[in-house]
């Protein structure tokens, strides 16, 4: 348990954060999961444009700190190439 101020604080800033990244990183999962289910489906069209819409959401989440970047870049470019695949 935390004795001083600062380590109160401290406590309370990581908690605070915690949550905002957990909700960011579910957001990202979401977006990602669209890919992957549209992908599934075989619709390339549906699966472009869910992966159109997930690339940003996956940048800011490094942006943020959420993901490193080269996790990010790395599912993108999978991803992208399974759709590329699947147009095909």
């Amino acid at each position: 348990m935390a004795n001083t101020t600062s380590a109160k604080k401290a406590t309370r800033k990581i908690a605070r954060r915690t949550e905002i990244n957990k909700s960011r990183r579910s957001r990202v999962r979401n977006f990602v999961r669209k890919v992957e289910e549209a992908i599934a489906s075989g619709d390339a069209a549906a699966a472009a444009e869910a992966l159109k819409v997930a690339q940003p959401e996956l940048h800011r989440a490094a942006s943020k700190g959420v993901m490193h970047l080269n996790t990010v870049s790395r599912k993108i470019s999978r991803l992208a190439g399974r759709v590329k695949a699947l147009a095909a």
